[in-house]
């Protein structure tokens, strides 16, 4: 619900149904796809540390509470990283190439990252290659959150940047949010069920639950305010955005040791997630990358900086590593090269495969009307009062009146133009009236002569009388 709100929000009204879909969908295809395949590639008896090879299909025994409590917590985690991809390439991307994206990350790219890292987590001996080398990732920074945002780059850049986003020669344009209240409730959804994605991560119910909980509020408030008050300063006026991807971007940091710092720590790693996110999103303009709800910059550019704030912030004896700062560090960044190099490449090769075939982004037209229509057939009070207009500009039927529908704002813009329409006829009668009676005291020596000498003056002053009126 928070991603779906946060996102429909943050979209354009005609693409909002869209965007929601998807994020209903790609719920639905992680679950079936991690029961079915990926579980026993993330938990299952590994094969070299790389991959799963056992528990297909699982079953789980009644009386044995533990693996099917599992089960779907981590399910989530899997949705979570599909559920990315939605946002950034919103408006613009064909649904079947979406769903087929969803069930690429869902089944193969988050159960393999995640073995690597997790695998073990039932045993307590981790025994992924990644994991078993001392890297630190408590909840998923990298493992859900950038391997996500890996995968929306790849996507975005294979899509390309919406319709006018980036005029020829010009500077960047920025669309218009349809709902910003309905993205700060996905916000705070996000961030109330941020606590339970976090404290679950200890598996268990015990005395560090507590801290793990105020470090994630912290860090979630502590990068909101930073983002806002240097956003604020670059662009002159408090943007919203800044709150709500400010307070993400937190979020995402904090995942990765939310469990090993201390307090003022987790503001420390607030903040720098903030920054960082502001620097990414900056970049992608630059580079005239088109991410339409700052998932890239949020959860690739926060995931990157959690993951890197373990060794500098973190207490080795909670995280239970052996480790140098130093080597600690290094594994670190062996982690984010390795997980970035597997979503990214195999995400940007099976589309630009299946691009080749078929395509990916719709086309010109449908992007123009939206999505909510030529996907779905859902229409809006506004996309029909926009049709009943421009049936009307074509016709040139004054007679016709748009809809209204009532207790709305596009029903009051239509109500307001109906009355403009009335009082375009009323005018135009009394044009009429005025240009007749001035034709008729005309002497019959003019009025004899080709009417062509006077429609044109005739067609000026009714014009002019209109208009005056």
């Amino acid at each position: 619900p928070g991603f779906m709100c946060l996102e429909s929000g943050l979209t354009l009204a005609k693409n909002s149904i869209n965007v929601a879909v998807k994020n209903l969908t790609d719920f639905s295809i992680s679950m079936l796809a991690y029961w079915v395949l990926g579980f026993a590639l993330m938990f299952g008896a590994s094969r070299g540390g790389v991959v799963g090879a056992s528990g297909w299909f699982p079953v789980f025994v009644v009386g044995d509470p533990w693996p099917a409590a599992f089960f779907p917590f981590q399910a989530a985690f899997c949705a979570t990283a599909s559920t990315i991809l939605s946002g950034a390439v919103a408006e613009r991307m064909k649904f079947a190439g979406f769903i087929l994206t969803a069930l690429l990350i869902s089944s193969v790219i988050y159960p393999i990252c995640g073995h690597w890292v997790w695998n073990g987590a039932l045993s307590g001996i981790p025994t992924g290659w990644l994991g078993s080398r001392g890297f630190i990732d408590f909840a998923g920074s990298t493992v859900v959150h950038s391997v996500g945002g890996w995968v929306a780059l790849a996507a975005v850049l294979i899509v390309g940047p919406r319709e006018g986003r980036f005029p020829p020669n010009e500077p960047p344009n920025r669309i218009t949010a349809s709902n910003l209240p309905l993205s700060m409730l996905g916000v705070l959804l996000l961030w109330v069920g941020w606590i339970e994605f976090n404290g679950g991560s200890t598996l268990t119910f015990d005395g560090s639950i507590p801290l793990i909980l105020m470090n994630t509020t912290l860090a979630a408030a502590a990068a909101s305010i930073a983002t806002l008050v240097v956003g604020w300063r670059i662009r002159g006026l408090p943007d919203v955005s800044l709150l709500i991807n400010g307070s993400l971007a937190g979020l995402v940091g904090i995942t990765a040791s939310c469990n090993a710092v201390s307090p003022s720590a987790a503001v420390a790693i607030g903040v720098i997630s903030g920054m960082v996110m502001l620097s990414v999103e900056h970049l992608l303009e630059r580079l005239r990358i088109d991410d339409a709800v700052g998932a890239i910059p949020v959860h690739l550019g926060g995931g990157v900086c959690g993951i890197l704030a373990v060794p500098l912030f973190a207490d080795p004896e909670r995280v239970g590593s052996s480790l140098s700062r130093l080597d600690q560090f290094g594994i670190q960044v062996l982690g984010i090269v390795a997980v970035g190099v597997w979503a990214f490449g195999l995400t940007y090769i099976v589309l630009y495969a299946y691009r080749r075939r078929w395509p990916l982004r719709v086309t010109p037209e449908q992007e123009r009307l939206g999505l909510n229509v030529t996907t779905h057939g859902a229409r809006t009070e506004l996309l029909d009062l926009l049709t009943a207009m421009h049936n009307q500009a074509d016709t040139g039927d004054l007679d016709l009146r748009v809809p209204v529908e009532p207790f709305t704002e596009v029903g009051h813009i239509a109500e307001q133009y109906n009355a403009v329409m009335t009082s375009l006829q009323r005018a135009l009668a009394k044009t009429d009236t005025i240009i007749n009676t001035v034709s008729e005291r005309r002497p019959s020596s003019r009025r004899a002569r080709p009417s062509q000498s006077i429609s044109k003056p005739c067609k000026k002053l009714r014009f002019s009388v209109a208009v005056g009126m």
